[in-house]
């Protein structure tokens, strides 16, 4: 890391977790608009997720996203496959074998796969072809209609939560899974205190089971959620309690990774209220701004500890290699979140409105 003059060279920034929504959504984000707006954000490589149409199942359907990466890309951008057919979190596993060599790993991300010799069987598969399996942990028949935190503030408004346990007890039954098939394990976007302490106690027994959170789960709690659909994720906002056990996490070690899970929603999509929105919110070009002003300029962690989060460790977890890019963010330059400004054709934030400092220097 070079500093002058407020400006700051790092190793560019990787992000594991987003959404492209091409091929088959392309009226919510494109591959083109998605890394632009990733570069733009000071991205070197994204990892995009397989809900997609269609589904990256088989090599057939991988190479209709493979070729619109190939055309359109601006920066590194790296498919994972589907763990089932259709992505469905259960029938039938995909070959993973045939797809191996065109992939960075296997997710079902948005559902949780609900079998557990299903996933047992897929982490054996998965191990054999030497890939990570990138996981949405979640237990199907815990979420009872639920779309926002099953804490005080749906109480209080009468909306139908969804427990931490949906999230915690799968985490729960794949590090077990992982202790059996040795299987490299990532787990996608935790959001509960549990999930932490179940991840911590699995690497202190020195599995390889590494994780990521979001900086919205880091800055703000279900007590902050507004009646918009901007303020919809899955995982949702969770309590104070798990706010802070998060933060924890990224203070010891236990988070590897800052991802965004930049998911973005047309304005429709995403104007219903918090029952009927979509869930997802965009992220690419807030994350770093976010990370830095509220993390580092506070003192909480070191710059390092943020090029660590968010740039070295995903190359690691990956197994990218060193960094063969760098970006300069200029530390200095202040600004307002202004959704209207995104490259990204997704404008749904719960940061709108918030200062910030940090951004990528373009020569």
């Amino acid at each position: 890391m070079m500093q002058k003059d407020g400006v700051v060279t790092i190793p560019a920034l990787v992000d594991l977790h987003v959404h492209f929504r091409e091929p088959g959504f392309s009226y919510k984000e494109t591959i083109r608009t998605g890394s632009m707006a990733a570069r733009a954000a000071g991205y070197s490589d994204v990892f995009t997720m397989p809900n997609l149409n269609p589904v990256p199942d088989c090599l057939e359907n991988l190479k209709v996203q493979t070729d619109i990466i190939a055309r359109d890309a601006v920066i590194g951008v790296h498919p994972y496959a589907a763990i089932t057919h259709g992505q469905r979190g259960a029938g039938e596993l995909v070959d993973f074998e045939a797809l191996a060599p065109h992939v960075a790993g296997f997710s079902d991300d948005g559902r949780g796969v609900q079998s557990e010799d299903l996933m047992r069987e897929a982490m054996v598969r998965c191990k054999a072809v030497d890939r990570v399996i990138v996981a949405h942990c979640e237990v199907d028949s815990l979420l009872r209609g639920g779309y926002i935190h099953e804490g005080q503030y749906a109480l209080e408004h009468q909306h139908k939560g969804i427990c931490s346990e949906s999230e915690w007890k799968e985490i729960e039954r794949d590090i077990r899974l992982v202790k059996e098939t040795g299987c490299r394990f990532h787990i996608c976007h935790i959001s509960t205190k549990e999930s932490v302490q179940l991840i911590r106690e699995a690497k202190r027994e020195g599995l390889p089971v590494t994780c990521e959170t979001g900086p919205h789960y880091l800055l703000l709690t279900d007590m902050d959620l507004r009646e918009d659909g901007c303020w919809k994720m899955n995982p949702p906002l969770r309590a104070a309690a798990d706010r802070d056990a998060l933060i924890e996490g990224i203070i010891d070690g236990t988070i590897d990774a800052i991802a965004t899970d930049h998911a973005p929603h047309s304005a429709e999509e995403k104007s219903r209220g918090l029952a009927k929105s979509a869930f997802g919110i965009v992220g690419l070009e807030t994350a770093f701004p976010l990370m830095y002003t509220y993390f580092v300029k506070k003192n909480i962690i070191s710059m390092e500890r943020l090029i660590e989060l968010m740039s070295l460790a995903p190359r690691r977890i990956m197994r990218m290699g060193e960094p063969q890019s760098f970006v300069k963010m200029n530390l200095d330059k202040h600004y307002i979140i202004d959704p209207a400004q995104f490259i990204s054709l997704g404008k749904a934030t719960p940061f709108a409105g918030w200062e910030v400092y940090g951004q990528p220097v373009w020569d």
